[in-house]
């Protein structure tokens, strides 16, 4: 089994930024992929970043130049910048990872931004 946690979400204006971390542990020998998907009240989950484990990435087009995601390999973490914020951005955000095949998901951290 694998477990995530995310840890970050919080409450932000809009213009500001927030960090997010996802935290890997389990049977993880081979980790592949690891990013984020989030959700927003009404919406269906949607991918904003992904990172393979070579480092390529994939984001959402909406959210290039604002979003920068990162990984540590050997800390199993991977992380989220989110800059410029915007009350649109408000949803829970979903670590995501893939093992051998499977995907994995964590529970979630909400981020709200105000206007």
């Amino acid at each position: 089994q694998v477990q995530l946690v995310e840890s970050g979400g919080g409450l932000v204006q809009a213009g500001g930024s927030l960090r997010l971390s996802c935290a890997a542990s389990g049977s993880i020998f081979r980790l592949n992929a690891m990013g984020w998907f989030r959700q927003a009240p009404g919406k269906q989950r949607e991918l904003v970043a992904v990172m393979s484990s070579r480092g390529t990435t994939n984001y959402a087009d909406s959210l290039k130049g604002r979003f920068t995601i990162s990984r540590d390999n050997a800390k199993n973490m991977v992380y989220l910048q989110m800059n410029s914020l915007k009350p649109e951005d408000t949803a829970v955000y979903y670590c995501y990872c893939s093992v051998d095949g499977k995907t994995y998901w964590g529970k979630g951290t909400l981020v709200t931004v105000s206007s």
